[in-house]
């Protein structure tokens, strides 16, 4: 048998299937979808109106924890939700407990970890990692390669451009005291950060901030304020042309 598609499992009308796909109990897939070769759609996910999902996806994966991990077991995790529209790449992994809003873009190869959640027309580019706990808007784009650290923030309209990786952790992985004070980054509405900047842990940066390409940010960004270098500081007041509000 090529596929296994559970009787327990909703199938809504024209939906397309290729080969050695597995539809697991409970899932919930709506009409004209198209499901690629080898997808995995765990137990109990959701999936709205005609939303393609590519080779070798997996939906709805349960997280593993390692004996040293800062994240501990916790009760069950909410099904996988992906909202109607969206467009689900090859090599994709959506984690169990994460919820997608319509019309959003997961590229290649990206990874959405449990407790996420991301908003509609957004764009997760190719390579992206989203790690647990995070918040994403709607219509930002996070490019190729970016890394959003767990328990980060992003509002709408942000772009983040490829190669970005932000942190959470001052101790780097020493002393039991880090535990205590993991925090993500915040990217408010507006902002932008250019290609392989860096975010240091906790730094917010606020409405319509722009960080240069290749800064490392150990401070909190301004309203409307560019900044540039290692460590990044203020360069000039982001031109008014380019605010969110005036596009």
């Amino acid at each position: 048998m090529e596929n296994y598609i559970s009787d327990k499992a909703k199938i809504g009308s024209n939906v397309s299937f290729g080969k050695f796909v597995v539809i697991e109990d409970d899932v919930v897939l709506g009409d004209n979808c198209i499901i690629g070769h080898n997808v995995i759609i765990h137990k109990g996910s959701k999936v709205g109106n005609n939303v393609r999902i590519d080779d070798n996806t997996v939906v709805g994966k349960q997280p593993m924890r390692a004996v040293n991990s800062i994240f501990k077991d916790e009760k069950e995790l909410p099904p996988a939700i992906v909202g109607e529209g969206c467009l689900i790449g090859a090599g994709v992994i959506v984690y169990c407990g994460c919820e997608i809003g319509e019309k959003t873009l997961i590229a290649d190869l990206a990874t959405v970890r449990e407790n996420v959640t991301i908003g509609s027309k957004t764009i997760i580019g190719r390579g992206v990692a989203v790690e647990n706990f995070c918040k994403v808007g709607s219509n930002c784009k996070l490019e190729t390669n970016v890394y959003l650290t767990a328990y980060s923030e992003v509002e709408d309209n942000v772009f983040i451009a490829p190669g970005v990786v932000t942190s959470n952790d001052n101790f780097a992985a020493r002393s039991k005291e880090r535990y205590n004070h993991f925090k993500g980054v915040t990217v408010k509405k507006g902002g932008r950060i250019g290609a392989q900047a860096t975010i240091l842990p906790g730094k917010i940066i606020n409405e319509d901030g722009f960080v240069a390409a290749g800064s490392v940010v150990t401070k909190d960004v301004q309203k409307e304020i560019i900044v540039a270098g290692n460590p990044a500081k203020e360069l000039r007041k982001v031109p008014e042309d380019q605010l969110l509000k005036n596009q």
